[in-house]
């Protein structure tokens, strides 16, 4: 089985420890815990590995937030993935700093990425990995929050989450969706 694990972000240093690069910052942990190294390609970066019985395709699209969903169904098309077996690691601000979630399907919530993702694939049910950085700004002053920096705690929070972020894409592509939320939510 083949899936594609993509992290939401954007690409250039000043993006590299924001809020909004959470999910960058996962799947480059995932990819530096089994030795996979990226290489830049077609609407991303990607990195191969395998777990088990499963190939692993990474992606980190670089074609900035708003344009996520180009990359994803690019690479889909390119390495003959399923639907089923796309999963999406996104930053949330409807969750709590810190909180995992995985679901199977949902709306965009708000978040560019994913809205970007649900208009070139035509559809809302592909899995997507939560990582909650909670809502802590005032009104209006939300581009700012996601694109800030995250704190000192929260990069702590973020080191400490980083291997039960592994487990869940690990947990995904070997035991499926359902047996994963189970699991893990």
């Amino acid at each position: 089985m083949k899936y594609l694990i993509v992290g939401l972000g954007n690409i250039g240093d000043e993006y590299a420890h924001t809020r909004h690069n959470i999910g960058f910052r996962i799947v480059d942990h995932f990819a530096e815990s089994h030795n996979a190294t990226f290489h830049d390609g077609r609407y991303g970066f990607t990195a191969h590995c395998r777990v088990k019985n499963a190939e692993l395709v990474l992606l980190k699209p670089s074609t900035y937030m708003n344009l996520s969903g180009t990359a994803v169904r690019y690479w889909l098309q390119k390495e003959n993935i399923e639907l089923e077996n796309l999963l999406v690691v996104v930053d949330d601000i409807a969750l709590p700093f810190g909180t995992l979630r995985l679901r199977g399907k949902g709306s965009e919530g708000g978040h560019n990425g994913l809205r970007s993702i649900q208009d070139c694939l035509m559809t809302q049910q592909y899995a997507r990995l939560r990582f909650g950085i909670g809502a802590e700004f005032v009104r209006g002053a939300q581009i700012s929050y996601v694109l800030g920096n995250l704190t000192d705690e929260e990069e702590k929070q973020l080191g400490e989450l980083l291997p039960t972020c592994d487990e869940i894409i690990t947990s995904f592509c070997l035991q499926g969706l359902e047996r994963t939320m189970n699991r893990y939510n």
